[in-house]
């Protein structure tokens, strides 16, 4: 089961996007230097069908939608985004995922996917020195 702990609209998160940013719990990957070290625990809300669409009602603005963040389960995540493009096709799915590739069950159902763990010594995702990397799909593929 995916729960979520916060959200909030964004506008850097992913380019040319006003990206509503659900912040997911119960994080697998325990990257040293995290800011968000609760987020490693099963807590929060279920983020669920009828979840996404009261999220998306409520902020009728956003044109993606955005998993800041991975779950122990990244099928259902990935089961979630594909609900999304699904039943609300305007609007864009990604996530901020700490695989170091781009996994399976995230490449149909995403158009971004951010890859790799925070390392600290490298910086975040807006660092020169980042090993992290955000993926777009164009024309089917990343």
């Amino acid at each position: 089961m995916v729960k979520y702990v916060d959200k909030k609209v964004v506008f850097e998160e992913i380019p040319d996007c006003v990206t509503l940013a659900v912040t997911i719990s119960n994080c697998p990957f325990h990257c040293k230097g995290c800011h968000s070290e609760y987020l490693r625990e099963d807590v929060g809300e279920v983020l669920d069908n009828s979840t996404i669409n009261t999220l998306l009602e409520e902020e009728k603005g956003v044109n993606c939608f955005l998993f800041l963040g991975d779950s122990r389960n990244a099928s259902e995540v990935a089961d979630l985004a594909g609900y999304i493009k699904r039943t609300h096709p305007k609007i864009k799915t990604a996530v901020y995922s700490g695989y170091d590739t781009i996994i399976d069950d995230y490449k149909e159902h995403f158009d971004y996917v951010k890859t790799g763990k925070y390392i600290e010594e490298f910086g975040p995702l807006s660092s020169k020195t980042t090993n992290q990397r955000l993926y777009k799909k164009k024309d089917g593929k990343m």
